[in-house]
């Protein structure tokens, strides 16, 4: 059973439990931090950025999440043709959800933190959502210039029409409904810039790469597995894209499986004075799709993976090359990620009934556990 909310709505009651849960194709759910119902610690707030160049097979995430106990932040270089990566990241203790995360995926703000290690800087303004970043504690301000000794740095554009659509969801845990998961994930967002990386410089261009926001808030329990898997990019020169998710929280009223399709890639201006801004025209549409599973070897997750839904809408086989693998265990907070990058061969149906070939589509899949 899926049920599709398309009216606007607060996300809690005055009880903290969620208003209607579902899933939505636009923001129709308002969520107010102060009316979540739980101390401060158990409030998760992030923004997660992950940007690919599909035709040299690069590119960066930028986590920006706020815990409660403690601020992450961190950026990673991933050659996913290569099978390389490179992250450098920072913990800020009793963060208390003060970082500025906002509590409109689309209004204007601007989130930003520099310290010693990196330099993060996220803008959302317009129809676009504008990202700065450097390690090594360099300026990453407008032009991206960093300081001395920097191996990590860009500013890269990505463009989101307003008519675009995506994955909104929002459940609870059945053990405790005033436990909940609000989430979106914006797929298939052209992206323009530059990046610095091991000495190597990248260019992103609208016609070949794309990005995803993972934006998500909520109240969790206290242990938890998932797992996601996301890419963006092109079937036959058709914006297309995917979002999966399953592991935690009650999804009997809905899944987070969605495909993305159709529309244009952003066109360039022709006029000399605005010959490097691109104009953002985009009918993206998503399909939703029941269950999902992925099958995998827990022992090497550089194996390929088996991915498929429950409706036969979806079949694909997921070609890892590196695996971005992460662990800590601090007494009380423990996690363990398997974030693995690679390329995605497979078929997909849309609503219409249109099937879709693709073989060569970067992305990523992860499982993850988390004690926090």
């Amino acid at each position: 059973m899926q049920t599709e909310v398309s009216q606007e709505m607060e996300l809690l009651r005055e009880d903290g439990r969620i208003v209607r849960e579902g899933f939505a194709r636009r923001p129709v759910w308002r969520y107010r931090r102060g009316g979540v119902r739980a101390p401060w610690w158990r409030i998760k707030e992030w923004d997660y950025y992950a940007v690919i160049d599909q035709a040299r097979g690069v590119g960066v995430t930028i986590t920006f999440s706020d815990l409660g106990y403690a601020g992450l932040i961190a950026l990673c270089f991933v050659d996913v043709k290569h099978g390389l990566f490179r992250q450098v990241d920072t913990l800020k203790p009793l963060t208390r959800g003060k970082l500025g995360l906002a509590e409109d995926v689309d209004a204007p703000h601007v989130l930003e933190y520099v310290d010693k290690t990196l330099s993060v800087r996220l803008e959302r303004t317009g129809n676009e959502r504008r990202l700065a970043f450097s390690d090594a504690g360099g300026s990453a301000g407008s032009g991206g210039k960093a300081g001395a000794g920097a191996r990590l740095e860009g500013e890269i554009v990505l463009h989101q029409p307003p008519e675009q659509e995506r994955i909104a969801i929002a459940t609870s845990w059945a053990k405790k409904r005033t436990a909940f998961y609000y989430n979106q994930k914006i797929n298939c967002m052209p992206a323009q810039g530059w990046m610095r990386a091991e000495g190597d410089e990248y260019r992103f261009s609208p016609e070949t790469s794309f990005g995803v926001l993972d934006w998500g808030r909520g109240r969790w329990t206290y242990r938890n597995r998932w797992y996601w898997a996301s890419a963006s990019g092109l079937v036959d020169g058709v914006p297309f894209g995917f979002n999966l998710g399953y592991g935690f929280t009650d999804r009997s009223p809905a899944s987070e499986n969605m495909l993305f399709y159709g529309g244009d890639i952003v066109q360039r201006q022709t006029s000399e004075e605005d010959r490097d801004k691109v104009r953002p025209q985009s009918n993206l549409r998503a399909h939703k799709l029941e269950d999902v599973r992925f099958e995998f070897d827990a022992d090497d997750y550089l194996k390929p993976w088996k991915v498929h839904s429950s409706d036969g809408r979806l079949e694909m086989i997921f070609e890892p090359t590196v695996n971005r693998a992460g662990r800590f265990n601090l007494l009380l907070i423990e996690s363990d990620q398997n974030q693995v990058f690679g390329y995605y061969r497979g078929r997909a149906v849309l609503d219409d009934g249109r099937t879709l070939e693709f073989s060569g589509l970067a992305g990523f899949a992860e499982e993850v556990f988390n004690r926090w």
